[in-house]
Protein backbone atom coordinates (compact mmCIF):
# COMPACT_ATOMS: atom_id res chain seq x y z
CA UNK A 1 0.00 0.00 0.00
CA UNK A 2 2.42 2.86 0.60
CA UNK A 3 4.65 1.76 -2.43
CA UNK A 4 1.22 2.22 -4.33
CA UNK A 5 1.43 5.80 -2.75
CA UNK A 6 5.09 6.75 -3.48
CA UNK A 7 3.45 5.16 -7.40
CA UNK A 8 1.02 8.28 -7.07
CA UNK A 9 3.95 11.02 -6.08
CA UNK A 10 5.32 9.67 -9.20
CA UNK A 11 2.69 9.91 -11.36
CA UNK A 12 2.39 13.42 -10.73
CA UNK A 13 6.14 14.39 -11.95
CA UNK A 14 5.37 12.45 -14.98
CA UNK A 15 2.21 13.88 -15.53
CA UNK A 16 3.64 17.28 -14.87
CA UNK A 17 6.43 16.79 -17.21
CA UNK A 18 4.27 15.65 -19.79
CA UNK A 19 2.02 17.81 -20.13
CA UNK A 20 3.70 21.26 -19.11
CA UNK A 21 4.28 23.52 -22.18
CA UNK A 22 7.60 25.61 -22.25
CA UNK A 23 9.24 27.15 -19.87
CA UNK A 24 7.50 30.94 -21.78
CA UNK A 25 3.68 29.30 -21.30
CA UNK A 26 1.32 30.88 -20.02
CA UNK A 27 1.13 30.34 -16.04
CA UNK A 28 -2.77 29.28 -16.19
CA UNK A 29 -1.42 25.87 -17.62
CA UNK A 30 -0.01 24.87 -14.53
CA UNK A 31 -3.28 25.00 -12.67
CA UNK A 32 -4.50 21.54 -13.89
CA UNK A 33 -1.49 19.70 -12.74
CA UNK A 34 -1.66 21.42 -8.91
CA UNK A 35 -5.33 20.63 -8.89
CA UNK A 36 -4.46 16.55 -10.36
CA UNK A 37 -1.52 17.06 -7.19
CA UNK A 38 -3.18 17.60 -4.30
CA UNK A 39 -5.82 14.96 -5.42
CA UNK A 40 -3.19 12.89 -5.57
CA UNK A 41 -2.12 13.99 -1.63
CA UNK A 42 -5.68 13.15 -0.70
CA UNK A 43 -5.91 9.76 -2.26
CA UNK A 44 -2.74 8.70 -0.43
CA UNK A 45 -4.48 10.21 2.82
CA UNK A 46 -7.31 7.69 2.25
CA UNK A 47 -4.98 4.75 1.17
CA UNK A 48 -3.19 4.92 3.84
CA UNK A 49 -6.59 5.37 6.47
CA UNK A 50 -7.82 1.95 4.52
CA UNK A 51 -4.95 0.51 5.19
CA UNK A 52 -5.16 0.79 9.13
CA UNK A 53 -9.23 -0.12 8.62
CA UNK A 54 -8.26 -3.16 6.73
CA UNK A 55 -5.66 -3.92 9.45
CA UNK A 56 -8.36 -3.04 12.41
CA UNK A 57 -11.24 -5.51 10.56
CA UNK A 58 -8.27 -8.42 9.96
CA UNK A 59 -7.47 -7.82 13.73
CA UNK A 60 -11.83 -7.98 14.45
CA UNK A 61 -12.49 -11.09 12.27
CA UNK A 62 -10.03 -12.94 13.49
CA UNK A 63 -11.13 -11.94 17.70
CA UNK A 64 -14.87 -12.86 16.53
CA UNK A 65 -13.81 -16.32 14.81
CA UNK A 66 -11.93 -17.11 17.47
CA UNK A 67 -12.89 -20.40 19.18
CA UNK A 68 -10.57 -20.31 22.20
CA UNK A 69 -11.74 -17.20 23.25
CA UNK A 70 -15.36 -18.18 22.49
CA UNK A 71 -14.41 -21.55 24.80
CA UNK A 72 -12.61 -19.40 27.24
CA UNK A 73 -15.80 -16.85 27.96
CA UNK A 74 -17.86 -20.31 28.40
CA UNK A 75 -15.00 -21.46 30.79
CA UNK A 76 -15.45 -17.94 32.48
CA UNK A 77 -19.10 -18.34 33.15
CA UNK A 78 -19.09 -21.98 33.89
CA UNK A 79 -16.35 -20.73 37.12
CA UNK A 80 -18.46 -17.64 37.78
CA UNK A 81 -21.56 -19.99 38.41
CA UNK A 82 -19.38 -22.85 40.32
CA UNK A 83 -18.46 -19.96 42.70
CA UNK A 84 -22.07 -18.84 43.43
CA UNK A 85 -23.38 -22.17 43.84
CA UNK A 86 -20.99 -22.44 46.77
CA UNK A 87 -22.38 -19.94 48.97
CA UNK A 88 -25.78 -20.38 48.25
CA UNK A 89 -25.94 -23.79 48.18
CA UNK A 90 -27.64 -26.01 51.38
CA UNK A 91 -24.97 -26.11 53.48
CA UNK A 92 -23.22 -22.56 52.40
CA UNK A 93 -22.74 -19.13 53.67
CA UNK A 94 -26.15 -17.79 52.79
CA UNK A 95 -28.03 -20.27 54.16
CA UNK A 96 -26.53 -19.91 57.48
CA UNK A 97 -27.01 -16.03 57.74
CA UNK A 98 -30.78 -16.29 58.42
CA UNK A 99 -30.12 -19.15 61.10
CA UNK A 100 -27.38 -17.68 62.78
CA UNK A 101 -29.47 -13.59 62.78
CA UNK A 102 -32.72 -16.25 64.23
CA UNK A 103 -30.83 -18.18 66.60
CA UNK A 104 -29.57 -14.74 68.05
CA UNK A 105 -32.89 -13.05 68.49
CA UNK A 106 -34.23 -16.19 70.42
CA UNK A 107 -30.87 -16.01 72.90
CA UNK A 108 -31.72 -12.28 73.68
CA UNK A 109 -35.49 -13.24 73.97
CA UNK A 110 -34.76 -15.92 76.52
CA UNK A 111 -32.28 -14.30 78.00
CA UNK A 112 -34.09 -10.82 78.35
CA UNK A 113 -37.13 -12.91 79.99
CA UNK A 114 -35.03 -13.56 83.23
CA UNK A 115 -33.32 -10.89 83.21
CA UNK A 116 -33.76 -8.75 86.46
CA UNK A 117 -31.69 -5.58 86.19
CA UNK A 118 -34.51 -3.81 84.76
CA UNK A 119 -37.78 -2.67 86.21
CA UNK A 120 -40.73 -4.73 85.47
CA UNK A 121 -41.87 -2.21 82.88
CA UNK A 122 -38.45 -1.73 81.11
CA UNK A 123 -38.29 -5.74 80.93
CA UNK A 124 -41.92 -6.27 79.44
CA UNK A 125 -40.70 -3.37 76.87
CA UNK A 126 -37.41 -5.36 75.64
CA UNK A 127 -38.92 -8.74 76.01
CA UNK A 128 -41.86 -7.24 73.55
CA UNK A 129 -38.97 -6.09 71.18
CA UNK A 130 -37.12 -9.12 71.35
CA UNK A 131 -40.27 -11.09 70.73
CA UNK A 132 -41.38 -8.65 67.52
CA UNK A 133 -37.77 -8.97 66.24
CA UNK A 134 -37.40 -13.18 66.44
CA UNK A 135 -40.94 -12.93 64.51
CA UNK A 136 -39.43 -10.47 61.64
CA UNK A 137 -36.20 -12.43 61.57
CA UNK A 138 -37.91 -15.88 60.96
CA UNK A 139 -40.11 -14.43 58.03
CA UNK A 140 -36.79 -13.24 56.81
CA UNK A 141 -34.91 -15.95 57.02
CA UNK A 142 -37.64 -17.85 55.40
CA UNK A 143 -37.68 -14.97 52.89
CA UNK A 144 -33.97 -15.49 52.46
CA UNK A 145 -34.43 -19.24 52.14
CA UNK A 146 -37.23 -19.21 49.13
CA UNK A 147 -34.69 -16.74 46.98
CA UNK A 148 -32.07 -18.57 48.04
CA UNK A 149 -33.42 -21.82 46.10
CA UNK A 150 -34.91 -19.91 43.37
CA UNK A 151 -31.40 -18.91 42.69
CA UNK A 152 -30.53 -22.03 42.89
CA UNK A 153 -32.35 -23.70 40.16
CA UNK A 154 -31.77 -20.92 37.99
CA UNK A 155 -28.35 -21.47 38.56
CA UNK A 156 -28.10 -25.43 37.68
CA UNK A 157 -30.85 -24.50 34.64
CA UNK A 158 -27.81 -22.35 33.11
CA UNK A 159 -24.83 -25.67 34.08
CA UNK A 160 -27.17 -27.67 31.85
CA UNK A 161 -27.55 -25.00 29.68
CA UNK A 162 -24.39 -24.20 28.11
CA UNK A 163 -23.96 -25.64 24.70
CA UNK A 164 -26.86 -23.28 23.98
CA UNK A 165 -25.27 -20.54 25.74
CA UNK A 166 -22.06 -21.21 23.78
CA UNK A 167 -23.83 -20.83 20.18
CA UNK A 168 -26.08 -17.84 21.39
CA UNK A 169 -22.91 -16.26 21.94
CA UNK A 170 -20.79 -17.62 18.94
CA UNK A 171 -23.82 -16.12 17.08
CA UNK A 172 -23.58 -12.54 18.37
CA UNK A 173 -19.39 -12.80 17.73
CA UNK A 174 -20.60 -13.89 14.14
CA UNK A 175 -22.99 -10.91 13.81
CA UNK A 176 -20.33 -8.36 14.79
CA UNK A 177 -18.08 -9.84 12.05
CA UNK A 178 -20.96 -9.13 9.30
CA UNK A 179 -20.78 -5.49 10.58
CA UNK A 180 -16.57 -5.46 10.49
CA UNK A 181 -16.94 -7.06 7.01
CA UNK A 182 -20.03 -4.76 5.80
CA UNK A 183 -18.12 -1.48 6.97
CA UNK A 184 -15.17 -2.26 5.03
CA UNK A 185 -17.09 -3.11 2.00
CA UNK A 186 -18.00 0.48 2.01
CA UNK A 187 -14.64 1.89 3.20
CA UNK A 188 -12.78 0.36 0.20
CA UNK A 189 -15.79 1.26 -2.48
CA UNK A 190 -15.25 4.98 -0.87
CA UNK A 191 -11.48 4.56 -1.69
CA UNK A 192 -12.42 2.86 -5.19
CA UNK A 193 -14.33 6.16 -6.01
CA UNK A 194 -11.61 8.26 -5.16
CA UNK A 195 -9.55 6.17 -7.32
CA UNK A 196 -11.67 6.33 -10.10
CA UNK A 197 -12.16 10.17 -9.92
CA UNK A 198 -7.94 10.49 -10.09
CA UNK A 199 -7.89 8.61 -13.03
CA UNK A 200 -10.99 10.72 -14.60
CA UNK A 201 -8.41 13.46 -14.56
CA UNK A 202 -5.54 11.72 -16.00
CA UNK A 203 -5.30 13.83 -18.94
CA UNK A 204 -3.11 17.02 -20.64
CA UNK A 205 -4.69 20.57 -19.33
CA UNK A 206 -6.93 21.64 -21.21
CA UNK A 207 -8.32 18.41 -23.50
Amino acid sequence: MRRFASYLSGVVLLIGAGTLPAVSAETDAVTPVEEFSRQIDQLKNTFTELEKKIEDGAKSIDATTDVEQARREIEELRGIVGQLLGPVSDNGAVSQLGAKALRHAREKLKSREQDSRFTREEQQYLVGEWRKLVDETEHAADDLGTARGEFIRLLRVLQTREDFIDELMQIRRATEAVKVIRQLANDIRAASDALKTLIRAIKPPGA
